[in-house]
């Protein structure tokens, strides 16, 4: 196995975070427990603070997705996910990501920001999983404060609320430290610091942390939030942080360089890239099938070079995928033969295009086009550079030489009857 270089994470290691990027997958939308100071909305793109996302990714669309994000970002360094909710409250998707963006990309960082809630039954699972770096939001060592700062908590399918919630927490909290420690991970710790509310008590928890293993801790400031218990508090001033800051310095080292990160953060900290969220609703828009990974796309084209082909008049369809030094030709496969109305585009969907994300045509009928496309398949119907088409699918790009399908105007091999052409 390639071995990862932890020492290029931006947010542990300030030296590197004007020189590697980083990425949250947003694959997690439950959150199981309720902060008092949280509104998790999505599709804000204006606002740049934990629990915020344009869209939310399957684990698949998160595949695709940063595969296309790899060719924007070479100094693409760590893969996190950061909810919108918490990765443990979504454990199925959040596992299935890390599993199938692992074996692809071995060399990436992976990292998990969780409360900690529901992460000690999977700490085994994620160390096997190469999972390197784990941050903990932990706010108090205080069960009185915990209880004003928390609504309820969720845990093993039932609801808690006050101190009898906030202690659950806290006694996982602590656990994971210890069980992440136990298999070497790297532990960040975050609190958020809630002036008149759990400010006196942060220097207690670094002491207590620290003593525990935690490697960093990071003090980030409340940020008010609309339609919140705590919509009315101030934010902690620049002289409050820097106070508080120094107090934990004295036991652990504290983190400096926050960028209060969205749930699909990518780019550099601080300078996140903000083409990224179209690309996110590109991709959350796609409709893949669970039990297969789509990466290839087919082209009708007579020459290898241009999308010059009408589907009904394809005998033979070029097939390419996208590689890290482009794309890539692999092979011409047969086309099913004209005649058999409907059955002839089931069996191009579900024989011939099985890995294919998507269908490059000068031009389709309408029923091929609706029965490819509701098997997975997406249909474009332009006329141009096959690298052009492919960079639609693979970077959502615009097309430049998008042309309607005029489904009366086919060649005269295509009659439109059913039975030949397209049908």
């Amino acid at each position: 196995m390639e071995k990862k270089d932890l020492s290029l994470h931006p947010c542990f290691n300030e030296g590197v975070r004007h020189t590697h990027a980083r990425v949250h997958l947003p694959v997690a939308p439950k959150c199981n427990i309720q902060c008092n100071y949280c509104n998790r909305l999505y599709d804000c793109c204006n606002e740049s603070r934990p629990g915020v996302t344009s869209s939310v990714l399957s684990p698949l669309q998160a595949s695709f997705y940063l595969k296309a994000l790899r060719d924007k970002l070479p100094t693409l360094s760590v893969v996190g996910i950061a909810g919108p909710g918490d990765p443990f409250a979504n454990p199925e998707e959040t596992l299935a990501t890390i599993e199938t963006i692992e074996k692809e990309y071995p060399d990436l960082i992976f990292c998990l920001s969780t409360n900690g809630l529901g992460l000690v039954p999977y700490i085994d699972r994620i160390a096997r999983l190469n999972v390197s770096n784990v941050t903990l939001t932990i706010n108090s060592l205080n069960v009185d404060t915990l209880a004003q700062i928390y609504s309820w908590v969720r845990f093993n399918k039932k609801v808690y609320r006050g101190k009898e919630g906030a202690k659950i927490l806290l006694e996982q909290q602590l656990l994971c430290i210890q069980k992440l420690k136990e298999k070497g991970m790297i532990v960040k710790v975050n609190t958020v610091i809630i002036p008149g509310v759990n400010d006196p008590d942060v220097e207690k928890l670094a002491e207590k942390v620290a003593e525990m293993g935690a490697d960093t801790m990071n003090c980030i400031p409340m940020y008010p939030t609309a339609n919140t218990a705590f919509e009315e508090l101030e934010e902690p001033s620049k002289v409050m942080m820097k106070e508080i800051k120094e107090k934990i310095s004295k036991y652990i080292k504290p983190m400096s360089h926050c960028a209060r990160c969205r749930a699909d953060a990518a780019g550099l900290l601080g300078q996140d890239r903000v083409d990224t969220i179209e690309m996110i609703k590109h991709y959350s828009s796609l409709v893949l099938n669970r039990n297969e990974i789509r990466t290839k796309v087919a082209v009708a084209t007579h020459d290898g070079l241009l999308v010059n082909c009408h589907l009904g008049e394809a005998s033979d369809l070029f097939v390419f995928e996208q590689t890290s030094n482009g794309y890539k030709f692999l092979e011409r496969r047969k086309a099913p033969p004209s005649g058999g109305g409907e059955d002839r585009w089931l069996k191009l969907a579900n024989e011939t295009l099985t890995d294919c994300l998507a269908l490059l045509v000068s031009g389709v009928g309408e029923k091929p086009s609706s029965v490819l496309q509701n098997n997975g398949i997406r249909v474009i119907t332009m006329t141009g550079l096959i690298d052009e088409g492919l960079d639609a699918v693979y970077l959502n790009k615009p097309l430049m030489s998008l042309c309607k399908t005029d489904f009366s105007q086919c060649s005269g091999s295509c009659h439109s009857n059913g039975h030949s052409g397209c049908g």
